[in-house]
């Protein structure tokens, strides 16, 4: 589904991302483990084409010089230097880490913002869904975003996600800051919209033990380089995998 060779990416003289090459196939769960500051939201940012629009700006005020190299594949096409916009079309869509949900809307007109791309039967039959997966949503519908908790946040920026109609969906440290019964409930509905929409999904973390049981192959990030894959049994069974990054 989508393949990205040698990304490299500089915010003027830091490396931020050092010749990463990561894939996910179709119906696949991927994990991008790695400490603050290892390259996670750099390259779920690559992925989406939101690099380039952060580049622009940056450019435009004068600011930091950001430089991408590297290839990015997506269904058989080179999409290295396709716009943000065309790839969320194509979907490829972003939940942005610490959810960024639009808190003045409510939780119904959040949703309905993330189905701009949906036709209105889309739209429709989504929104049923993520009321399914997400149950507390629909109790919650009417209520202004900025006034949810955290957990409540996070289902509503997945939903928003959800709404654009991903084929691959980009989670971007989805668990930061919640409790573990939440994050355990946060976990199942991402293994169940892979299971039940055929979503492939593409999911970072600080800590992998919560998201390490739903992945079918993961990257270990370090300072912005890849210096580990693998499977999850593979990964499961180094032990100094499993002291640095699982707990165990």
């Amino acid at each position: 589904m989508l393949e990205a060779k040698g990304l490299m990416v500089f915010y003027e003289n830091m490396l931020a991302l050092n010749n990463v090459s990561i894939k996910c196939a179709e119906n696949q769960i991927v994990g991008v483990f790695g400490a603050n500051s290892a390259g996670k939201s750099t390259l779920m940012y690559t992925l989406s084409g939101i690099i380039e629009d952060i580049r622009k700006k940056e450019e435009m005020a004068g600011g930091e010089r950001i430089s991408v190299l590297g290839k990015i594949q997506y269904l058989g096409q080179d999409i290295t230097d396709v716009k943000p916009s065309r790839r969320a079309k194509r979907g490829i869509v972003l939940c942005p880490e610490r959810r960024r949900i639009f808190k003045e809307c409510s939780v119904i007109e959040n949703l309905r913002i993330g189905g701009y791309l949906a036709s209105p039967s889309q739209a429709n039959e989504t929104l049923e869904y993520v009321f399914r997966v997400f149950p507390a949503l629909e109790k919650l519908k009417k209520r202004v975003g900025g006034f949810l908790s955290g957990g409540e946040q996070q289902m509503l920026a997945i939903g928003r996600a959800l709404m654009a109609q991903p084929k691959l969906l980009l989670l971007d440290e989805p668990l930061l800051g919640l409790s573990p019964l939440v994050q355990a409930l946060l976990v199942r509905a991402t293994r169940e919209i892979r299971d039940e929409k055929g979503i492939s999904i593409i999911v970072t973390e600080q800590y992998a033990r919560p998201v390490l049981p739903i992945v079918d192959y993961a990257f270990i990030l370090e300072n912005g380089a890849a210096v580990l894959e693998g499977t999850h049994d593979e990964l499961m069974n180094n032990p100094d995998v499993r002291s640095a990054y699982f707990g165990i």
